[in-house]
């Protein structure tokens, strides 16, 4: 029977390490998520030199006459602004990929970093503050595409042991991205008036790398064989990112996942909605990544500085002690890639949200007790620490990589659409509302941050399934039952043969019983 074939495949699906895989795992995510933790840290070092520089354009050009709260709005425009072009890019997503594939996808967007590094690198000169706008915009619609396409195309490349490892490899170069930001926006470096419109175009050169290397490793091999029918590219595709392992098992899980799919194409994200067999998939999908955005992580990132000057620390202290929390990040993203494939997916989600809850808490108490007790300065600090550390080793990257291990092939496509726009959407909230919810609320706005994490982390506790070391097939029948779905009949097509290759890695036809 075809169900038992696909049991017998499934222990045999497993992988090494190869360089290829390792590769193209490390150059989509440098290209594309590097990027976007680039951008969202890179504007809260020049933010004052931003302001001026609004400020004196804006009255030169248009002799408008600028007051501080003005300014603070089109700064936090600026910021936000990078979210609502993630939104726009995530919108496009499933079209994408269904057109161009995984890898296509990617090589085609880098031409919007292009634009978008070259209208920021040159808005000084031009004296054009819409300029930097645009270019945020612009630069969010590519992260918006990319930050949803890498990991579904790593997802779909990687053997089901590796998949946690190098579905993380993409958080960590998030973290990497944040880190240099901080490291080149010190005022040693980057940090200078004159400069700044060089430290936001510096996107340019990641990107050049990834459109010279990317377009010489393969396409998604479940892409090329479920939505394309291409069983000769899929196979060379495997040859090329396997090298060692049971390619057959591996064609024969995807064919078994087509035929269940024979008479369902891509989903469109209506369809999605209304599929009652994915419902508590796509809610799942929902609570991680609005979670995700809604934890606080942002407000911590956009305002980092603001944040350690109202904890006290000294002007001349703030810039370092942010780079120090890009330590942090780093080496918290390194624990959670080493250490997925062994304690699964859900104890680093629950765990991180959790931590960042209590850091929370920790920052409202800090904060409120700091003028009676001033070492309090110093835990307010280790909680923003805690904060960055416990989204980094696991709600920074895993919500992306469940995403792809939830849903079939026709279904992937529309969940990645509704998980990136929710989840840009939330970045543009909380870019954009946390500078007046902290000046209504004051510290007790964290404690909104803390409901939300320790929300997702009792949701993902009761919920979520583990899906360490499982197939796609088998993680959709984990579902089954919460969806009120009875064990899956055999499809229309079980009677059709498998394609076996033969011993020169040709395609060959054999009979399932």
């Amino acid at each position: 029977m075809a169900e038992e074939l696909l049991k017998e495949n499934a222990a045999k699906i497993t992988g090494n390490l190869t360089w290829s895989l390792l590769a193209v795992a490390f150059l989509a995510s440098f290209g594309s998520s590097m990027l976007y933790g680039f951008n969202l840290a890179v504007v809260n070092s020049p933010a004052e030199y931003i302001k001026a520089f609004y400020n004196e354009t804006l009255t030169e050009n248009h002799h408008w006459h600028l007051d501080e709260h003005f300014l603070t709005v089109l700064y936090a425009l600026t910021v936000s602004i990078f979210a609502i072009g993630g939104m726009t890019g995530a919108l496009l997503v499933g079209r994408l990929v269904t057109k161009y594939g995984r890898k296509g996808t990617l090589v085609r967007s880098t031409i919007l970093v292009f634009i978008g590094g070259t209208l920021m690198g040159f808005s000084r000169w031009f004296r054009d503050p819409w300029m930097v706008i645009a270019g945020r915009f612009i630069t969010g619609v590519h992260s918006g595409i990319s930050l949803s396409v890498v990991p579904m195309y790593l997802g779909e490349i990687a053997p089901k042991n590796l998949r946690g490892f190098l579905g993380l490899v993409p958080s960590i170069h998030i973290c990497i991205g944040v880190f240099i930001a901080q490291v080149l926006g010190l005022s040693e470096l980057l940090g200078k008036e004159e400069h700044w419109p060089l430290l936001l175009s510096l996107v340019l050169f990641p990107t050049l790398v990834q459109l010279m290397l990317l377009p010489w490793f393969p396409e998604s091999p479940r892409y090329l064989l479920i939505d394309k029918g291409n069983v000769y590219a899929t196979v060379k595709a495997l040859k090329c990112f396997r090298k060692k392992g049971n390619i057959q098992a591996e064609v024969e899980e995807m064919q078994e996942e087509q035929r269940s799919l024979s008479s369902v194409k891509t989903l469109s994200v209506r369809r999605l909605l209304m599929d009652r067999s994915v419902r508590w998939q796509v809610l799942t999908t929902m609570v991680v990544n609005i979670g995700m955005q809604l934890s606080g992580i942002d407000a911590i990132w956009f305002y980092t500085n603001d944040i350690f000057r109202d904890a006290g620390i000294p002007e001349r202290d703030i810039q370092y002690t942010t780079v120090g929390t890009g330590v942090i990040e780093v080496i918290a993203g390194l624990l959670g890639i080493l250490t997925i494939e062994r304690l699964g997916r859900r104890p680093l989600i629950y765990g991180g949200f959790f931590v960042m809850g209590l850091c929370c808490v920790g920052i409202t108490v800090s904060v409120l007790l700091q003028a009676q007790l001033p070492f309090m300065k110093y835990i307010s600090v280790g909680c923003v620490v805690g904060i960055i550390a416990g989204f980094c080793i696991g709600p920074a990257g895993v919500p992306y990589l469940i995403t792809a291990e939830l849903f079939k092939q026709s279904h992937r496509p529309a969940a990645y659409t509704i998980a990136g726009c929710l989840s840009w959407f939330s970045n543009f909230l909380i870019g954009f509302v946390f500078p007046f919810l902290e000046e209504a609320t004051g510290p007790y706005c964290y404690l909104i941050f803390c409901a939300i994490c320790w929300g997702v982390a009792l949701y993902t506790i009761f919920i979520i399934p583990e899906t360490k070391n499982k197939t796609f097939l088998e993680i959709s029948q984990m579902f089954n039952t919460k969806n009120s779905i009875r064990k899956e009949e055999p499809t229309p097509n079980s009677h059709l043969k498998l394609a076996l290759m033969n011993g020169y890695g040709s395609l060959g036809l054999h009979d399932e019983n």
